[in-house]
């Protein structure tokens, strides 16, 4: 089982030296490997399907994860969604 969440680009400009990144998040439960469900995110390169980096993280390494992305927005002076 493989249930998408959430996919987009990146929010920097498209050009000749650095092309915007897709990403997408996923749950999954066929992971190779894994003894238990886990949280796909993908990265690749608009226009390159199929070539990005795919991450596979456990409920705990995706909270932490979650947590980073919250202290980063917090550094720039944003406040994180609950």
């Amino acid at each position: 089982m493989k249930k998408s969440v959430d996919f987009d680009f990146d929010d920097h400009p498209a050009d000749d030296e650095r092309p915007r990144t897709a990403w997408a998040v996923a749950a999954v439960d066929d992971c190779d490997g894994c003894d238990d469900l886990r949280i796909e995110v993908t990265l690749e390169e608009e226009g390159r399907p199929a070539t990005g980096v795919t991450a596979h993280f456990s409920a705990d390494t995706a909270r932490r994860v979650r947590a980073a992305l919250a202290a980063a927005l917090r550094e720039i002076g944003e406040k994180p969604d609950a």
